[in-house]
């Protein structure tokens, strides 16, 4: 039906409907010629129909196995075709807003009239008498409105308003069938809750789909839409009886219509409303899994991939209607999770936070934190709660960082095999070390630092002889100077760049004498991602915490993995084979995760913080410890933390443990897999003058030692058996 069909069908001359259609936009006319010339120009000359830009929608989070654990959204709209609206939801609809939709085109007169009369009297906008296409008009203008001005203009209740909204539902029913008006309408819709469109009203509302609306929930929603604020069922119980006087409205006016009988809709209106309200989380702070979620925020909002400007990234995130597949790991996220609460409380001023990644992909399989995500009551700077994605660098939510300690060792280490070191290879160390020379940045500049004494931290010895293999075993801090002098502080930087290795709060990374000693603030995911190469045999992944997106449209774009070879293969065997030791023979000896795996701690001088970073051939992960009020301030020393107290934190006595339950439960469905045996004609033997002597000594130390405590015990047992001797004879004797 035209627009001139539709103002003819008054059953009135052509000037009369002309005065009458005027009479719709102008309360007062002065004459019938005005009001047809008027009517003609603005009947007839349309403009087009209004831009419509892709309704926002949910983002969904999917996990690994396409479960979804978060989302996002400016509005919580899931557009769907009205072939799955429930026809009754459609017939309900049509009969409160707009009774004769399908007969007018665009301009219900009869409707209107009535306004007229009512607005003419009042001077301007009384009364409603817009048809479906008009609302549907009026809320496209809203969705397009990028500010808050334009959204006021687009709802303004005034006669030029109105006028504009007219004229672009006639266009809009010059351009589309009614049902694609009605399913614009349908999904354009606020229903109040926080849904907009009827599938996401549906499942707010009642807990279901729009195709499996009943009567009286069709009825219920169609009667919010006139009232979406003054009938939101979550707001209270007044609330809810107005929802439902709106409900029995629109069962009498269906009835009214034939649509329903009266019997029909009088038995309905006797049941209850049945308000089943479904949460619907938007943000990370709902989420199930909330740092990993707020990884993926942060990564949409500085990834280019995802848009050529922040602006553009942030309106597609939050209005894209994405279904955006991860790389989390619920098996993984849940045994950080519960490693970490076993060990440090959330209470605790001191914070440990994990992050695990898949070698030869980089999928980040968790990120965990031993604080809530979220705000503190007031406000708080400390509690239970934080708003930082403590496992996560400053661009993905996350703090400054904690010094990353002896865990830089492996990269002075790797280096050291690039160059030919061996095993076996090493030198004399004295008990204390000056980096007074020998030490020059990438630039060429020397930055050696005259003033600074470097000690060996507890257990690691005074000094005396050590190759690669004890060095590492023992995390000797003045052995790791020396070599990293030898090999070259800046072969050593490059090695860690090469693994990805930045400063978590973006600043360029210091190079100085002390690099090796992990004097730069890290975050545990840019650590886990570079052990992560080594056990990828030097194949370093940047991490990646989404692998598929799917659009509106349901078009699949894979994100493919951003890897390189960093490392020689035969180079990461070596680090590997070293690294295992760690587990064996040096700071880890004693704890195992019951397969092949490799690792390092990461003790600071001044036990500012604690660190381990370790890994299998299927799973890389660590762990950091340190005071969120700060590391320099507040040192890990004499510290009670989950319940337990510490003399001094070290890598080896709270990251470690918490790496080990983690890693247990994170590979417990996953078959053992073994590292690649080193080159031992390239890697084996090498010597260091006085080692041998130095181990032999140690060795006939420590047999001393195991002896004098065995003959401890046995004293402790001889004299416990005295004891028990002499109280069993005096119980014996004749006067007992």
């Amino acid at each position: 039906m035209t627009v001139i069909k539709s103002v003819a069908g008054l059953g009135m001359a052509g000037a009369l409907g002309g005065v009458l259609a005027a009479a719709v936009v102008v309360p007062a006319v002065g004459g019938a010629g005005i009001a047809t010339r008027t009517a003609a120009s603005t009947l007839i000359d349309l403009p087009p129909a209004p831009r419509e830009e892709p309704l926002s929608q949910l983002t969904t989070l999917l996990d690994k196995n396409g479960e979804r654990f978060a989302q996002f959204y400016e509005a919580n709209r899931t557009t769907v075709p009205l072939a799955r609206v429930a026809p009754v939801m459609r017939r309900a609809i049509v009969a409160i807003e707009d009774a004769r939709f399908y007969e007018h085109a665009g301009l219900d007169i009869k409707g209107t009239l009535r306004a007229v009369i009512a607005n003419t009297q009042a001077g301007g906008i009384k009364q409603g008498g817009s048809s479906l296409t008009q609302q549907l008009v009026k809320n496209i203008l809203v969705e397009n409105a990028e500010s808050e001005k334009e959204r006021e203009a687009a709802r303004a209740p005034n006669i030029a308003r109105k006028i504009t909204e007219l004229r672009l539902a006639l266009a809009m029913e010059e351009k589309y069938r009614k049902d694609d008006i009605l399913e614009r309408y349908l999904n354009i819709a606020y229903f109040g809750a926080g849904a907009y469109g009827v599938e996401a009203a549906a499942r707010r509302f009642f807990s279901t789909s729009a195709d499996k609306l009943t009567l009286a929930q069709a009825a219920t929603l169609a009667g919010a839409v006139r009232l979406p604020y003054s009938t939101d069922p979550s707001l209270g119980r007044t609330q809810r009886a107005r929802l439902r006087e709106r409900r029995d409205t629109v069962l009498d006016r269906m009835a009214g219509l034939g649509m329903i009988s009266q019997a029909i809709a009088t038995a309905t209106k006797l049941a209850p409303l049945a308000i089943k309200l479904r949460p619907e989380p938007g943000g990370c702070a709902e989420s199930a899994y909330p740092y990993f979620c707020l990884y993926v925020q942060r990564e949409l909002l500085s990834n280019p991939v995802f848009g050529g400007t922040r602006a553009e990234r942030q309106r597609r995130m939050a209005r894209g209607g994405l279904v955006l597949k991860t790389t989390l790991d619920p098996v993984a996220q849940h045994a950080a999770e519960r490693a970490i609460a076993a060990r440090v409380s959330a209470e605790d001023t001191e914070v440990a936070a994990e992050a695990m990644v898949e070698p030869g992909s980089g999928r980040i399989r968790a990120l965990a934190a031993s604080k809530k995500f979220g705000r503190n009551p007031g406000d708080r700077n400390n509690g239970p709660h934080t708003t930082y994605n403590l496992a996560a660098d400053v661009q993905h939510g996350g703090g400054m960082g904690f010094q990353a300690g002896s865990t830089f060792k492996v990269f002075t280490l790797a280096t050291a095999l690039k160059q030919g070191w061996r095993f076996d290879q090493g030198f004399e160390t004295p008990g204390m070390f000056v980096p007074s020379e020998g030490y020059k940045d990438c630039a060429g500049k020397p930055v050696n630092a005259p003033t600074t004494k470097i000690y060996n931290a507890s257990g690691e010895g005074k000094g005396g002889p050590h190759s690669l293999s004890t060095g590492t075993w023992k995390s000797v801090n003045i052995f790791y100077m020396m070599l990293e002098r030898r090999v070259g502080l800046c072969n050593v930087v490059e090695t860690a760049r090469s693994l990805g290795v930045a400063r978590a709060d973006g600043a360029p990374l210091r190079e100085v004498p002390t690099f090796t000693l992990g004097v730069n603030e890290m975050d545990p995911l840019t650590v886990a991602a570079a052990f992560a190469a080594f056990a990828a045999r030097g194949r370093y992944c940047r991490p990646v915490a989404i692998v598929e997106i799917v659009d509106r449209e349901g078009l699949r774009t894979r994100v493919p993995p951003s890897c390189e070879q960093a490392l020689e293969r035969d180079v990461a065997d070596a680090v590997n084979h070293l690294l295992s030791g760690v587990f064996s023979q040096g700071t880890m000896k004693g704890q195992s995760i019951g397969r092949p795996a490799a690792g390092k701690t990461g003790t600071n001088n001044g036990y500012t913080s604690a660190w381990f970073a370790g890994y299998t051939p299927d799973l890389a992960a660590a762990v950091s410890v340190g005071d969120i009020r700060g590391s320099y301030r507040y040192p890990l020393r004499g510290v009670q933390i989950g319940g337990q107290s510490y003399g001094q934190v070290q890598g080896a006595s709270l990251p470690g443990p918490i790496w080990v339950a983690s890693m247990e439960a994170a590979l417990r469905h996953i078959r053992p897999a073994s590292f690649v045996h080193p080159d031992m004609s390239r890697f084996g033997g090498g010597h260091t003058p006085g080692l041998a002597e130095a181990l032999a000594a140690e060795k006939r130390a420590e047999q001393r030692q195991t002896s004098h405590r065995h003959r401890r015990h046995f004293r402790k047992l001889r004299d416990g058996y005295r004891q028990y001797y002499r109280w069993l004879t005096r119980r014996h004797r004749p006067d007992h």
